[in-house]
């Protein structure tokens, strides 16, 4: 299927690697043209570097942590006149809820609540001026079933979700839908720290930790980059005008609800 992309102008958030880096190549290979970030410099051109040589796409890599008002100034200072926005950024560390402080909350907003809220502010006035974009934030299953050791992440996410609820629907008619994607697990980096911490603390082998929790995802199996950043691909094209304000889960059926 033809998205309808080629040569728009994308920038995608902590793509380095995981999810993030699945987004960029898919927009890539539907021919878009990146701006991508992520902290850590030498990852991150490593990815642009294969992102040019699989698709031919222009890519800027902006080394920069997106949380940071500085930050978000370098990726912004390359974005241009930006089609497409993906937010995405690590979580929270797990914990319980004693252990956090206000430091630690504002930390958590300033990550997964505030600074897609400030990346959606700086370039959606300049997509509806221009009649189209896309925005697609990457937040997580934890906001259709909370997850008890991420209130870290629970408490920002829904916030940011609070926010994409209603202004989605205001700037719908200009031409530019805003939506969340919601992954459950995947085989990223994180699942496999996820699959080592189990490993440890029951002292089984971390292939027995992924198969405990792999038995409980209905899909039987971890998601993978590709497909999610096919889905995001999507929901970043022409035929997903219609789709406003939206929570995708990707999760492998791992959340049993209705809605």
């Amino acid at each position: 299927m033809d998205l309808g992309i080629a040569g728009k102008r994308a920038v995608v958030c902590a793509a380095s690697k995981g999810l993030g880096r699945g987004c960029a190549m898919a927009l890539a290979e539907a021919g878009a043209h990146l701006v991508i970030n992520a902290r850590g410099a030498e990852a991150l051109e490593d990815t642009a570097e294969a992102i040019r040589a699989a698709h031919g796409v222009d890519v800027t890599a902006v080394a920069a942590d997106i949380t940071t008002e500085e930050g978000r100034a370098k990726v912004l200072d390359a974005a241009g006149d930006t089609d497409i926005l993906v937010n995405n950024a690590g979580g929270p560390p797990p914990g319980m809820w004693q252990d956090w402080d206000r430091e630690d909350f504002i930390k958590a907003l300033d990550g997964n609540m505030l600074a897609p809220i400030a990346m959606i502010q700086a370039l959606v006035p300049g997509m509806m001026d221009r009649g189209w974009g896309r925005v697609v934030n990457i937040t997580s299953q934890s906001v259709k079933a909370p997850i008890p050791v991420l209130g870290l992440s629970n408490s920002a996410r829904a916030g940011l979700t609070g926010f994409v609820a209603g202004t989605s629907r205001q700037v719908a008619g200009s031409g530019v839908t805003i939506n969340n994607l919601l992954p459950g697990i995947h085989a990223t980096d994180r699942a496999k720290a996820l699959d080592e911490g189990v490993s440890k603390q029951q002292g089984i082998s971390t292939d027995e930790a992924k198969a405990q929790r792999c038995k409980t995802i209905p899909a039987g199996r971890y998601g993978t980059a590709e497909e999610f950043g096919a889905a995001c691909a999507f929901l970043c094209s022409t035929h997903a005008g219609f789709i406003v304000g939206q929570n995708l889960l990707l999760d492998g059926g791992g959340v049993n609800a209705t809605l």
